[in-house]
């Protein structure tokens, strides 16, 4: 058997955590942000009435502009009543929007249904971005 020396023990400590992380991964499996992702590019467009109001999504037109193309919102255009409801899409596929901010949806039909409940009846005022 091989002295035991400082190089080694250290070596062997490395391969074991090494070993430790690799299996941790095989067993949580993908984490919670890699399931809640969007796997196509753009979310499936809707068209629907949710409590009383007319919520709408699809992919926007891609023309440069801000509104047109969707700068947050990863060219996806969200409206509530047809005012716009300006969305952006986060890292981790999530989505927010100006009314929810704080609080992440799995897609843009979550975000505008969330956005109707916490607008309780109000109008959507655009978001004017200069």
């Amino acid at each position: 058997m091989p002295e035991l020396t400082r190089r080694r023990a250290l070596g062997a400590a490395a391969s074991a955590l090494a070993g430790l992380a690799v299996a941790d991964l095989v067993v949580a499996g993908p984490s919670r942000a890699d399931a809640s992702a969007p796997k196509a590019s753009d979310p499936a467009a809707f068209d629907e009435v949710f409590l009383g109001r007319r919520i709408q999504g699809a992919a926007a037109s891609h023309n440069g502009g801000h509104h047109g193309g969707g700068h947050h919102g990863g060219g996806y255009r969200v409206r509530i009543d047809g005012d716009e409801l300006h969305v952006m899409r986060n890292a981790d596929g999530t989505w927010i929007s100006v009314v929810n901010h704080y609080e992440t949806f799995a897609t843009p039909r979550a975000v505008a249904r969330a956005a109707v409940r916490e607008l309780q009846g109000a109008d959507l005022v655009p978001l004017v971005l200069a």
